[in-house]
């Protein structure tokens, strides 16, 4: 049997700049496959290329056995088996059933088909109830579940995912996550997913292809891939943020980590002893001056490191206790807040963005 996805020899650049380079990938029916790599590694540029929305520079791309020819006019017909959930969900201002409706308008169904898809799609998302509410208006986790029913609803055979889950309640996660099993072991939708949460890869993948400077570097299984070193895993994916500690449960559901007698670190999740985290530095916010906030992890400390890296402007924190944090920030808010090396600031994160590793 052909597989569902292949990938021969892609290579993508923009303006001279390498994205992916000589990708060599095979995707069965059915499979489960998750990227992991760092920001940067290329694992967007190839799902956008698998769902024909970029065209390769060089190399070949099949879909169920066919070769994909970029210059047809018929490529909506491939797309219409794919179903794709961006990091950041793109909704209209209307209501919620007016967004999923959407992609089926252009498919000749009946109002009645229509109604009963969308009706089934939002019990599997768990959002029941929810047709007339405007879809701007729902919290982050409720947005990216509506993301994920637009892909559904038009029931494809691929579905293509791009850090569904990042940063993200817990309660969306799990539910997202639970969907995604579901619809991949019973519903045979062979699915292809990019991440940076390892526990989430562990729980859900078949196979995992780690994506490195757009190079896959090794593909395995989640018992091949994710034996290798934690210091080797963290250096293929450029993690930063790394900590251990003694995780102990609390009260509330949550999760402390004691990485040292002052350094303590909440997380969303549910573990006790030994462990290894990651808290993804988009996720820290940065703040001047000490206010109300509702993320469980609150921290004062100094910069001691200011890197250029263009668009983005890496900040390095030392905080109390003696942990070191690196955050990323736009060149405005640098500006903006007027940071410099040696500058008190305090630093905020949600107990959901801490990882296990």
């Amino acid at each position: 049997m052909c597989a569902h996805v292949e990938m021969r020899g892609v290579s993508k650049e923009f303006y001279g700049k390498v994205a992916l380079d000589n990708v060599d990938l095979s995707v069965q029916y059915g499979d489960f496959f998750a990227l992991v790599g760092p920001n940067g590694a290329g694992k967007t540029t190839l799902l956008r290329i698998i769902d024909l929305l970029e065209k390769p520079s060089s190399g070949e791309v099949w879909l169920d056995g066919e070769r994909i020819d970029y210059s047809r006019r018929d490529l909506h017909v491939f797309r219409r088996k794919i179903g794709f959930v961006p990091q950041r969900p793109i909704l209209f201002n209307a209501s919620v059933f007016d967004n999923i409706a959407y992609g089926l308008k252009f498919r000749g169904l009946s109002s009645h088909e229509i109604k009963e898809r969308i009706k089934r799609t939002l019990d599997l998302v768990q959002l029941s109830g929810f047709e007339r509410r405007n879809a701007l208006k729902l919290s982050g986790g409720e947005m990216q579940r509506v993301s994920l029913a637009q892909a559904l609803v038009t029931e494809p055979r691929l579905l293509l995912l791009d850090e569904p889950t990042s940063n993200l309640d817990p309660k969306s996660a799990s539910i997202i996550e639970k969907v995604l099993l579901d619809i991949n072991t019973h519903g045979m939708v062979t699915v292809i997913m990019a991440s940076h949460d390892l526990q989430q890869v562990k729980n859900l993948a078949k196979r995992i292809a780690i994506l490195n400077r757009g190079r896959i570097v090794k593909i395995g299984s989640p018992n091949e891939i994710l034996v290798s070193p934690i210091d080797e895993l963290a250096e293929y994916m450029r993690l930063e943020n790394v900590f251990s500690g003694f995780s102990r449960v609390t009260e509330y559901g949550t999760s402390v980590i004691e990485v040292s007698e002052e350094l303590k670190i909440e997380a969303a999740f549910i573990k006790t002893g030994p462990i290894r985290i990651h808290v993804p530095p988009e996720s820290i916010t940065l703040l001047t001056e000490k206010v109300p906030t509702s993320a469980r992890n609150f921290f004062e400390g100094e910069i001691f490191e200011i890197s250029d890296q263009g668009n983005i402007i890496k900040v390095r924190v030392r905080v109390r206790g003696g942990g070191e944090f690196t955050a990323k920030i736009t060149r405005k808010s640098l500006e903006e807040m007027k940071l410099n090396i040696g500058k008190r600031i305090f630093i905020s994160f949600k107990a959901s963005s801490v990882k296990i590793i």
